[in-house]
């Protein structure tokens, strides 16, 4: 779930220029028509409850010197969605801020399966996974989190994180809280936005290529399926109202790996096999960007 936002009634048309990407998508990506499929909905979420398994543990950066790698001089910030500890700090996080096109929320709780394993606990163990294969390849990776603070960071800081450390590539990490039979991964692309402090027309197309790439790679590795219910089976999704995209000035996506309220979905979420499928897809796909 987009910690920005909940979704808009109505969706946008895409520029053509995503339109091409998302024609890749199914030129690329096995399996566009069947298997696991999720999605992306703003229901409350319940307070979340212990993991349905145990999560990987950090992996150690900055200790020891990176491997020579493919990725090698390449930085990518990873944005684990929401935080374990937002549910604590529901004040601060309804603070308002600026997303360059209006206010908003500075965070959410995001949402959880009904058996209360925390969209903010898959996050940041997908984070954490996804991290070590992209240090394994050379890259210099960034957290914009690691539970390491009371709550946040607000959405506007998670952008302006990506945009100092001027990375290649920015990912943001989310589960959708949608209904029952909704199912399958999407990814949301930056719309050409221009207003305030945002301007997103020197990014669009390129994280339409990050976006292609990494829905391709990501339905190939897990065995889902593009969304059923967001993006017209092509798992990608255009948006202008999610201040993390709206204020990024470096190529940025949000990934919705998969449906934490459909039954069938959450058991794959929950699943430590699973969530290592889905960081390698998801690695995959910045790799695939990165290397051109």
């Amino acid at each position: 779930m987009p910690y920005d936002d909940c979704p808009p009634p109505t969706r946008r048309a895409r520029p053509l220029s995503v339109a091409a990407a998302l024609a890749a998508v199914c030129l690329t990506a096995a399996g566009c028509g069947g298997g696991p499929e999720t999605g992306e909905a703003g229901a409350a979420s319940p307070r979340p409850g212990p993991d349905a398994t145990t999560s990987a543990a950090p992996t150690p950066t900055g200790k020891q010197p990176l491997p020579k790698g493919p990725l090698t001089g390449r930085t990518v910030v990873i944005d684990p969605g929401h935080n374990p500890g937002n549910r604590d700090h529901t004040r601060e996080i309804n603070q308002q801020v600026d997303i360059g096109t209006g206010r908003k929320e500075c965070d959410t709780t995001g949402t959880a399966t009904n058996d209360g394993y925390a969209e903010a606990r898959f996050t940041l163990d997908v984070s954490h996974r996804l991290r070590a294969l992209l240090e394994a390849e050379g890259a210099r990776v960034r957290l914009t989190h690691d539970a390491d603070r009371p709550f946040g960071p607000c959405i506007d800081e998670r952008a302006r994180i990506g945009n100092e450390a001027k990375a290649d590539a920015v990912v943001s990490v989310h589960a959708d809280g949608s209904a029952v039979g909704n199912r399958g991964f999407h990814v949301i692309l930056p719309a050409e936005v221009k207003g305030g402090g945002a301007d997103t027309s020197k990014i669009v197309k390129s994280s339409a290529d990050l976006g292609a790439r990494i829905a391709g790679h990501f339905a190939r590795t897990t065995g889902s399926a593009p969304s059923n219910y967001i993006g017209g089976n092509t798992g990608l999704d255009t948006r202008d109202d999610l201040g993390g995209l709206n204020l990024s000035t470096v190529p940025k996506v949000f990934v919705e790996c998969g449906n934490m309220r459909d039954p069938k979905d959450a058991a794959l979420l929950t699943a430590a096999s699973w969530r290592q499928k889905a960081a390698q897809g998801l690695a995959d796909g910045i790799a695939g960007y990165l290397k051109g």
